[in-house]
């Protein structure tokens, strides 16, 4: 068994000692998603979320699959006043594809500006 570990040019560098993404048989792992240095950071949590959106569909672009192949997402967010507007925005994304849903209210995230962080398990062909 092995494990592949992806980068993907579209995405700046991790801040830290992971990978944007593991490949294992068929599953793709996507590291927790932000918008840290980007025009969002500073924005709204609805703002961050257009952002990692696209980053993932950035993503399952490169892999040559849609959100329809988006088997799990854990959401992390640092407030639930938000929600309804991002269940919308993610809506928008998935399609009628709903992936498994964790949602995490959390204190922080690792820089005090960013309100939300997703990351995702997704089924490869």
């Amino acid at each position: 068994m092995t494990v592949e570990r992806k980068h993907y040019p579209h995405l700046d560098a991790p801040v830290g000692p992971y990978v944007h993404a593991t490949k294992l048989n068929n599953l793709l792992f996507v590291s927790g998603l932000t918008a840290f240095n980007t025009p969002a950071q500073q924005g709204s949590m609805l703002q961050q979320a257009e952002v990692i959106l696209k980053q993932l569909k950035g993503i399952l672009d490169a892999e040559g699959v849609g959100f329809e192949h988006m088997a799990k997402v854990t959401i992390f967010v640092t407030e639930l006043e938000g929600l309804p507007k991002i269940r919308e925005l993610a809506i928008r994304y998935y399609g009628d594809f709903f992936p498994a849903s964790s949602l995490v209210e959390v204190k922080n995230l690792f820089s005090p500006d960013l309100k939300i962080e997703i990351e995702a398990v997704v089924g490869l062909d």
